[in-house]
């Protein structure tokens, strides 16, 4: 019986492991989150492939035999005109930010990397990108500074955050809603499924 460990200590990445009913571990990759890549889907899948990379290499150095286990890294930024808007740096930075995703279309794409080890050890790594583009209608830059002293946006990528207080904003999604969140559980489900792998019957 397959166990899977998420790379990520994300809140909201484990929400949705949980509200799908997943059964998971949690294992902090913690790696430096640079890449060589610059296009925006080549890139959140290379930072997701570190994360996999990091918890495997942990789990080595404890000595730790992986045999039926699903690795589950994803990394999730925001791009404006092909610009990735990182977290801010403080709220003149989240002003900025917001002030160009206002009246306006973005796209946030999500890197999965699911590194698989089967019963006799053999490994498959599996990448991919989904991306969902995101309209959000006119702020002011009172709305701006209103939503920015909720102290929501200061640890999120793009300075939003779509199943909080920036909902209101939301003028229209077109692709998966929990891509936006972070984790495009959807597409993870569907490919492991693929492999005759159903996570939802994981105990």
């Amino acid at each position: 019986m397959y166990q899977i460990i998420l790379a990520s200590e994300s809140p909201r990445r484990k929400e949705i492991m949980e509200i799908m009913g997943i059964p998971y571990k949690v294992m902090a990759a913690n790696v430096v989150e640079v890449v060589e890549e610059t296009e925006p889907k080549e890139m959140v899948q290379a930072l997701a492939r570190l994360k996999t990379t990091a918890i495997t290499d942990k789990l080595s150095q404890q000595s730790i035999e992986l045999k039926e286990v699903i690795i589950l890294g994803a990394d999730t930024m925001v791009f404006y005109q092909e610009h990735a808007l990182g977290k801010p740096k403080d709220e003149a930075d989240a002003v900025r930010m917001l002030q160009m995703l206002s009246d306006d279309v973005h796209e946030v794409n999500t890197g999965v990397n699911i590194l698989l080890k089967d019963k006799n050890g053999r490994e498959e790594s599996i990448s991919f990108s989904v991306c969902t583009k995101v309209y959000v209608h006119p702020m002011t830059l009172e709305q701006i500074k209103d939503y920015i002293a909720t102290g929501e946006p200061m640890d999120k990528a793009g300075a939003y955050a779509i199943q909080g207080k920036f909902g209101i904003y939301i003028k229209e999604i077109v692709g998966d809603y929990y891509n936006v969140v972070g984790f495009p559980i959807a597409k993870i489900y569907d490919t492991l499924l693929r492999k005759g792998i159903d996570i939802k019957k994981l105990k």
